[in-house]
């Protein structure tokens, strides 16, 4: 209970040494020539995880005010003409995601389904169609997507950092039918998989997972992953580093680690990734359509800070490449000026990024 509360406190007060002062300038970003990143919309507290409506608006979750929120560009000039309330006096609201024209929003401890107005834009009529998802904890994030087979997957992070869980659903991945009947576990030992996408196309569900701390500067590696149903992925017990299992000597006894799945693709320790989107637009350029995007938000748990950047996975014959930088400079001149959440592929072909500690939502875009 107190390294919980502990890590709560240290991971407060990073959110407080990077958040930039008011009137602060832009943090030094680099990106591939071609590529522009703009403040698309500000003032907006601490933004998390967003989606696309039906009509091409943005819409983004803002937990600590227990709101969603629309940012509608009517003028199309790249800028949010307002900042709309669709949902408020949520339960810590966070993952977001539309089916068949209604808004389904990730509470804490529970999934709710609106009637969503995109005109308006306004979400009514709240149902619950999950009602009891273990809530709260070390991780109290919930994330949704919608799979291929028109299912519900929902994301739900461990309690703790490293614990035995009395609940099988946490460090999980669950998967429901649309309408909140037939919960199924569909993949484990997650500590926290925050994002989760699928791959267009391939019906491939991804993730990425926030792996545990106190380990040092660079184990255990954080990862951006395939995940398949019915995998077990090491947590508590065990975990993957270079490529094989590694057993939590300070936490197991056990000399050696049970079956389990080994990522996809290993990333520097603490670099937090949260937020993912495969690229399915046409204003990137070609070799960029496919690619996975990748938010990483950053260390609190390292003497030497990493990640706070978005990186680009490129795909080639169905497979993903190596790891490469796409957006940089939240970090730079050992000063951290914001920490990337979340990703969306607009409908206008951009590609949009949170940033929970400067309260806005960037827009990514290229022009030859």
């Amino acid at each position: 209970m107190h390294s919980v509360l502990l890590a709560l406190i240290i991971f407060l007060v990073g959110l407080c040494r990077a958040a930039p002062p008011a009137g602060a300038q832009d943090p030094p970003f680099r990106l591939p020539p071609g590529f522009r990143i703009e403040v698309f919309a500000q003032g907006l507290g601490a933004p998390r995880f967003m989606a696309v409506d039906p009509a091409g608006t943005l819409l983004v979750s803002i937990p600590g005010q227990g709101r969603v929120v629309a940012l509608p560009d009517r003028d199309g000039d790249g800028r949010a003409d307002a900042s709309l309330s669709v949902a408020d006096g949520l339960d810590r609201p966070h993952g977001l995601a539309f089916k068949d024209g209604a808004l389904f929003v990730a509470e804490t401890g529970r999934v709710l389904r609106f009637r969503y107005d995109p005109v308006a834009p306004r979400a009514t009529a709240p149902v619950v169609v999950v009602p009891d998802l273990p809530p709260g904890g070390g991780h109290w994030t919930r994330t949704i997507a919608f799979g291929p087979d028109g299912r519900l997957y929902v994301s739900v992070g461990s309690s703790c950092n490293v614990c035995r869980e009395q609940d099988p659903r946490r460090a999980a991945i669950l998967r429901y039918e649309a309408d909140g009947s037939g919960e199924r576990l569909f993949a484990g030992g997650l500590r926290n998989a925050v994002g989760i996408a699928f791959r267009p196309g391939a019906g491939a569900l991804w993730a990425t997972v926030n792996e545990r701390d106190w380990r040092g500067d660079d184990l255990p590696p954080d990862q951006i992953t395939e995940v398949k149903e019915g995998g077990f992925h090491g947590w508590p017990d065990c975990f993957a580093a270079s490529g094989r299992a590694v057993p939590d000597d300070r936490f197991s006894r056990s000399a050696s680690c049970p079956p389990m799945v080994m990522p996809t693709i290993e990333i520097q320790a603490h670099s937090a990734p949260l937020g993912l989107a495969f690229y399915t637009g046409t204003q990137f350029p070609p070799e960029y359509r496919g690619s996975l995007f990748v938010a990483y938000q950053g260390s609190w748990n390292r003497s030497v800070p990493t990640g706070y950047k978005v990186v680009r996975v490129p795909f080639r014959d169905g497979k993903p490449g190596a790891v490469e930088d796409f957006a940089t400079g939240w970090l730079a001149d050992g000063r951290v000026h914001g920490r990337p959440i979340d990703l969306a592929v607009g409908a206008d072909g951009a590609l949009y990024l949170s940033d929970q500690s400067a309260g806005r939502v960037y827009r990514i875009s290229y022009r030859p």
